[in-house]
């Protein structure tokens, strides 16, 4: 299909608190990145909280959690979208606040985003049970997703490293929510295992993990450092805000960015941005 003028720039973010991120400096990166369609997790906020922040020229989707001031996702795009959706999995499990899609139109295709939170979880606990009907949920959508549009992008805070290459630290962290071998399988089985033909390359359920395909197999880039201690000084983070994309939209990927903050006094969250174009 032909390509836009402009490639499509997509970005994700946890915000970590939309107010909060705002008064460390959110606006200014935002002001000056040229991003059309931004993906935010744990927003934790109102609708019009959210409204007030960006201002008058994004149009703004949200999925507030049941609980008030937690989780949250929305979607802010300079584009209305078509059409919303909110729910995965069964009603017997609460999603609300952690995943939310929307079918946009570009260069005379539909394009689909989706703003994910998956649970942070708690090895052998109810929290990691928890986690594993939204992972289930997740692998299951995907495919609907998929022939849904051939252009669909899911995008978020996964709370999974899949490989070892994404935690610095990973040796002390097998056993630790996050790095479970148990959720790494679920990547396994999206974007296919690292030693498996067409790895990241249509195996599996036939998504790309298009961070990875952009860095190669180096440590990293890391998304997410603690605020205690050095872990942001050393790089001592983790790698678990993705864009998932279908081949079909991950071949036209031209630019794959990490917003590392230049310091530690200077980020807005505990995550970084993850910026992605895409030449539709």
């Amino acid at each position: 299909m032909p390509a836009r003028h402009k490639p499509l720039r997509v970005a994700t973010v946890n915000v970590n608190g939309i107010r909060a991120a705002f008064r460390r400096g959110m606006g200014d990166w935002l002001e000056g990145r040229g991003v059309d369609v931004l993906a935010m997790q744990e927003v934790r906020a109102s609708t019009e909280d959210i409204e007030e922040l960006l201002g008058p020229e994004w149009s703004i989707l949200h999925d507030a959690a049941s609980a008030k001031g937690r989780a949250g996702v929305a979607i802010a795009s300079r584009d209305r979208a078509h059409i919303h959706r909110v729910a995965i999995g069964e009603d017997e499990f609460d999603t609300a606040g952690r995943w939310l899609e929307a079918d946009y139109e570009y260069g005379g295709t539909i394009v689909t985003v989706v703003s994910a939170y998956v649970h942070s979880g708690e090895a052998e606990t109810d929290k990691q049970v928890e986690k594993f009907k939204f992972l289930d949920a997740m692998e299951a959508r995907l495919p609907e997703l998929k022939a849904h549009s051939e252009l669909a992008l899911v995008v978020g805070d996964l709370n999974v490293g899949h490989r070892t290459l994404d935690i610095k630290n990973w040796k002390g962290n097998v056993k630790r929510a996050g790095f479970l071998p148990e959720e790494r399988a679920y990547f396994d089985r999206i974007v296919g295992a690292e030693d498996a033909d067409g790895y990241n390359d249509g195996a599996g359920l036939g998504w790309v993990d298009v961070g990875r395909k952009a860095a190669g197999d180096v440590p990293g880039p890391y998304t997410w450092w603690s605020w205690r201690g050095k872990a942001f000084d050393n790089d001592s983070g983790w790698r678990i805000d993705y864009h998932l994309a279908t081949k079909a939209l991950a071949d036209t990927v031209t630019d794959c960015t990490v917003d590392r903050a230049p310091s530690y006094d200077t980020r807005f969250s505990d995550h970084t941005p993850v910026v992605v174009d895409y030449a539709i």
